[in-house]
């Protein structure tokens, strides 16, 4: 039975209780104890269910592998599920729970799937809800969604804190063990702005638990003085409870940091550090690997690692009587550990033929049985482990004899942590004589100029004994300096390596199942992946059914896709899939290591993106000028844009109505400054340009203006807008309100993975400028009356631009149009964007002059025939269909979309092309998206040859009219069409042209 033992436990404060509540229990520890901890020296043993068969579960790890003891930490709406609880920190008043059971823990009913596992194999979801058909939905998907997912998400907003943190560094030393410290040393002595994160709560690693000394110190003193020289440092900063969880291009990495506070109380719960390190050096350590007995998931079943671990940091007996299971030397430790506080250890069972070193001498002068090829065949009991059946390794699986213990240890050999490594693409080497993956130092992950961005250090470099594993730590921090480029201090001072001290172990012998050739009746009772209950005769099975590579295994039977994501059964799933295939382990590799390194929380992702702030309401300089007066607010992508402005006792179709008619009549002013904004700037900026746009950019002279269109690959339109040209160099590339951050991200990714090599920069302006229409025939006398700017027409003609000085306030003054009026757009800085709002409506005072909304600028537009993007284009439509061919140049060699325009399908006679309708009674407004009815089918309903994109009352026509797609529209114009109505009528509509109000543009010239 776990206990507390009064004389261990170096992170604890005995003089601190720390009463919490596990299942609505009343218990307690102590400050510096894990949850995991708390409950073993409680006596909980059994934490857990497991996913299928909801077998009992107890923590077999001490740290961030554990793959069994998840628990809900907290409750209502604060409560986190599937929380580990070897790395939960315990704190005063902590409430937590298990998970994954019903009625209790103790009395799950789900156990009875147990029962059943032989009609649960690997891949049995693939095989088993095919027939009946009918079943699916009435039987088979609502039982699996019940079944479904771990723990339960709370039930109301969160109320805790969130944040992000960026920062730059030199170099990012992920692991703060004594590999990481050495390696921090090394760096920070040299100069190097250096990060230093640890996952734990404190520095210093195993070496400490596994009795290694460094400098002749104890390694836990050592430690203590390396984080104090650190500390002393200000180009170091030091972070504990910081996990590197994900290694990307460039020196990207994401470090998740757990705010300390006390348990129950809300605020600052995580902090997302977002990092770009020039060089990272991965210190992850080694995992140690689980040995395949039959049996080896009941509770008390752990690793070896982590029975010491508990004994030592948290003065923690996992049992009382523990029987060593192993396969290397290092197992020993922990066997030595055990007698020397006074517990039981009945035996070591050694793989091994002939085990010898010191570590064994040591064992064996201590009295500690040791019985060499054997190994546990079964542990009994159930919801806590009570003895084991022993046999040879090499033998048939019959059990030669039984010892009573309440603890098995587990020691099958270490696996480097390789994750932050293989993120980016760095590249493993089998090692046959340590029977484990590690870095390949000639295959590292690459950054931009070719060389290696991240460095492995000490044991998570395979180096695992002590003194081997200092002195490559202290390399690498050298090496992460040295590959800096230049001197990073004027005169660095190097660190001294460290030099460890450890007993040497004798070689491993790689074995993977108990026994080696395991017959199944075991294999089916052995696990390899704890948390989603797959065994041994599971990935021997997907290996029968010609599922041979790794990844396809894993996916077959879930291998390594729970929570921990096979940190603790990977390599031991592909060393039984390479001994089913006959093949060695190198040629089935590994599968996929991806970020995150361990779960993180949404609520970590999100940062403060939540709330009002998931999706921020944008607003233009002019909004509270708007709203007081009476602006009736749309969505528009991220913006609130004015649909119209009411005035006293107003309807919105009326003043939409008034407003038309003020722009057509006199002059109405717009609010136009959520057109997206991008400075396309460099020596290449005009043929960049030219590969966007379907039309020539690049001829523009500065000055000047030029609508343009821009494509997919496959040759649809998906944005439109005026480009001017600024100078030899820049361009202003307006966009669409809702196209601004799409373009822009765009054009960075054609940048950065095709044209590289263009000298090109791009810059989101769009909020850097308030923009201004001013349209109506009235819009130049307003504009004169400001002062300070020739805007006559041979000043400033139709598509062309200048800058200067409105009414005293810098501006840009483009001479374009959307209403096909005489109109203006005045682009201002955005400080002063209310200033010259006022300034422009005080001077059209006289003129009669208004403001006006989004659908009066969609009404003046329908009437020119102007498009809309995402009205009359829905991602299937190319210029040609909408009538813009002049916009699309037949002299560039090429630009995106242009083949995708050439196939057949996108020129072929019959596409939907743009036309107008005119309703035969004109005061009938066809219905948005109406279709257009052609003859009947074989079926009795019509068939469909288009559809209506834009349609509206028009106040300057003094009829409704519409935009449409229709089959050979242009060839049609004159024919009447009838068009889909609802369950009224169809109504009559007479195909015309597009462009309903001055046709020849005159107005637009004043």
């Amino acid at each position: 039975m776990a206990r507390r033992l009064p004389d261990r436990g170096r992170l604890i404060d005995r003089a601190r209780p720390a009463p919490f509540r596990w299942n609505g229990r009343a218990l307690s520890g102590f400050e510096g104890d894990t949850l995991a901890s708390a409950l073993l020296a409680n006596g909980e043993v059994l934490m857990g269910r497991s996913f299928k068969y909801h077998r009992p579960r107890g923590a077999v790890a001490s740290g961030a592998e554990e793959p069994n003891a998840l628990a809900a930490i907290g409750a209502g709406a604060g409560a986190v599920p599937n929380t580990r609880a070897t790395t939960q920190p315990l704190r005063t008043g902590l409430e937590a729970a298990s998970q994954n059971h019903w009625p209790s823990l103790e009395m799950d009913v789900g156990e009875l799937n147990a029962f059943a596992a032989p009609l649960f194999p690997a891949g049995f979801y693939y095989k088993t809800f095919i027939h009946p058909r009918q079943a699916w939905k009435h039987l088979f998907e609502p039982v699996i969604r019940n079944a479904a997912g771990l723990g339960r998400a709370p039930d109301g907003p969160d109320p805790d804190r969130y944040e992000y943190f960026y920062a730059t560094y030199d170099v990012l030393v992920a692991g703060g063990g004594t590999s990481g410290l050495a390696a921090a040393l090394a760096a920070g002595a040299a100069g190097a702005r250096v990060l230093v994160v640890e996952q734990s709560g404190w520095w210093g690693g195993r070496a400490a638990t596994d009795g290694v000394t460094i400098d002749g110190r104890p390694a836990a003193d050592w430690a203590a003085d390396a984080v104090a020289r650190l500390s002393d440092m200000p180009n170091v900063t030091l972070r504990l409870n910081a996990q590197a969880a994900g290694v990307y291009d460039h020196g990207y990495a994401l470090v998740a940091e757990q705010a300390p506070r006390p348990a129950g109380a809300s605020g600052l719960r995580e902090r997302l550090w977002r990092v770009r390190a020039r060089r990272i050096v991965a210190a992850t350590g080694a995992i140690e690997r689980p040995l395949a007995f039959a049996g080896n998931d009941r509770p008390g079943v752990m690793l070896a690692s982590a029975v010491r671990d508990y004994l030592d940091l948290w003065g923690v007996a996992c049992g009382e009587r523990t029987v060593l299971a192993a396969n290397n030397d290092d197992g020993y430790r922990t066997a030595l550990a055990l007698n020397a506080a006074g517990l039981e250890v009945p035996a070591i069972l050694d793989a091994r033929d002939a085990p010898a070193g010191p570590l064994v001498e040591a064992a064996r002068a201590a009295g500690i049985l040791i019985r060499s090829g054997m190994g546990v065949m079964r542990a009994l009991g159930r919801k806590q482990v009570s003895g084991v059946e022993i046999g040879r390794i090499d033998g048939s699986g019959r059990a030669e004899d039984r010892i009573a213990c309440d603890c098995v240890a587990m020691a099958g050999g270490w696996s480097p942590v390789v994750h932050l490594w293989s993120h980016c693409g760095g590249k493993l080497l089998w090692d046959d004589g340590e029977a484990l993956f590690r870095p390949d130092p000639d295959r590292p992950p690459l950054s931009h100029d070719g060389a290696g961005f991240v460095i492995a250090a000490g044991t998570a470099a395979g180096r695992l004994q002590a003194p081997t594993a200092m002195a490559d730590a202290h390399a690498a921090g050298l090496r992460a300096v040295e590959g800096l480029g230049e001197p990073v201090s004027p005169s660095p001072i190097p660190a001294a390596s460290p030099v460890a001290d450890a007993e040497a172990e004798g070689d491993l012998r790689p074995v993977w199942t108990s026994p080696a050739r395991m017959p199944p009746k075991l294999a089916s009772k052995a696990f390899l992946d704890f948390q989603n209950d797959v065994k041994v005769a599971d990935v021997q099975l997907a290996a029968r059914e010609g599922y041979e590579s790794v990844e396809h295994a894993k996916r077959y039977t879930t291998l390594g896709m729970a929570t921990d994501q096979g940190k603790t059964s990977n390599i031991a799933g592909l060393a039984i899939l390479a001994e089913a295939r006959g093949a060695a382990i190198p040629e089935v590799g590994t599968t996929t290591f991806r970020p995150p390194y361990t779960p993180l929380t949404l609520g970590a992702l999100a940062g403060e993106a939540r709330g009002p702030l998931f999706k921020p309401v944008r607003k233009t300089p002019m909004d509270a000028w708007h709203d007081r007066h009476g602006a009736h607010w749309e969505p528009v992508a991220d913006w609130r844009r004015p649909y119209a402005f009411l005035r006293d006792g107003e309807r919105v179709k009326d003043a939409v109505t008034r407003e038309i008619v003020t722009v057509r009549e006199r002059v109405g002013m717009m609010d136009a400054s959520t057109l997206g904004k991008l400075l396309v700037k460099g020596p290449d900026a005009g043929r960049f340009l030219d590969l966007l746009y379907t039309n020539m950019m690049s001829s523009l002279k500065p000055g000047k203006c030029r609508y343009g269109l821009m494509c997919t690959e496959q040759g649809f339109l998906f944005d439109d807008g005026v480009a001017a040209r600024l100078s030899e160099d820049a361009f202003l590339v307006h966009t669409t309100t809702g196209g601004a951050d799409r373009v822009h991200a765009w054009m960075e990714e054609w940048l950065q993975t095709e044209w590289w090599d263009l000298k090109v920069h791009v810059a989101n302006l769009t909020e850097q400028y308030a923009q201004i229409a001013v349209a109506g025939p009235k819009a130049r006398a307003v504009l004169e009356k400001l002062g300070g700017m020739a805007l006559d027409g041979a000043a400033l003609p139709f598509l062309g631009w200048a800058e200067g000085e409105l009414a005293g306030i810098p501006a840009r003054v483009y001479r374009i149009s959307f209403s096909g009026e005489l109109s203006f757009e005045l682009a201002v800085p955005a400080g002063r964007g209310q200033e010259m709002w006022d300034k422009v409506a005080e001077a059209g005072a006289e003129f009669g002059i208004a403001p006006y909304g989004t659908e009066a600028m969609h009404v003046l537009r329908a009437e020119k025939g102007f498009i809309m993007i995402g009205d009359e284009t829905d991602g299937t439509v190319t210029p040609l269909d909408l009538g813009l061919g002049w916009a699309v140049s037949k002299k560039k060699t090429d630009f995106i979309g242009k083949r995708g325009m050439e196939r057949s399908d996108l020129v072929r006679p019959d596409r939907l092309r743009l036309v107008g309708l005119e309703t035969e009674d004109p005061a009938e407004v066809i219905p948005d998206g109406a279709h257009a009815l052609e003859d009947l089918r074989e079926d009795g309903r019509a068939r469909t040859a288009g559809h209506v994109t834009s349609t509206y009352w028009s106040p300057t026509l003094g009829r409704s009219i519409a935009m449409a797609l229709l089959e050979r529209g242009p060839e049609r114009i004159g024919e009447v069409v009838r068009m889909s109505n609802g369950a009224d009528a169809p109504i009559p509509a007479k195909i015309v042209s597009p462009v309903f109000f001055d046709p020849d543009g005159e107005r637009q010239n004043g």
